[in-house]
């Protein structure tokens, strides 16, 4: 069950990263220059507070954790939200069946 759960939202991280490499290079082709839209911006456009209080929380908790989540969200979009549905969906892939075994 949980592992169901855990692939749907990998496919789904996996299908958002294809929407974001097509809507990027629609951007890209329209403007005859790269443009790759970057974590923290997307999310500074969904939510901007949160965002704030994101990195409030991590400072206060480990502020030596700043600098890599910072990283983070300087990389593409499409590349972060592929990169976590990928993992996602090979961590919780189905069991191989054991052969000559019933596994009920």
């Amino acid at each position: 069950m949980i592992r169901g759960f855990f692939r749907l939202i990998g496919l789904l991280l996996l299908t958002g990263g294809f929407i974001f490499l097509v809507y990027d290079g629609a951007r890209s082709v329209a403007d005859s220059s790269l443009q790759l839209t970057r974590l923290g911006e997307f999310w500074n456009d969904v939510h901007q507070s949160s965002q704030h209080a994101f990195r409030l929380w991590v400072e206060q908790s480990a502020p030596w954790a700043w600098d890599g989540v910072r990283l983070l969200l300087a990389q593409p979009t499409f590349a972060v939200l592929g990169i976590l549905g990928l993992l996602l969906m090979l961590l919780f892939r189905p069991r191989k069946p054991l052969i000559g075994y019933a596994r009920d």
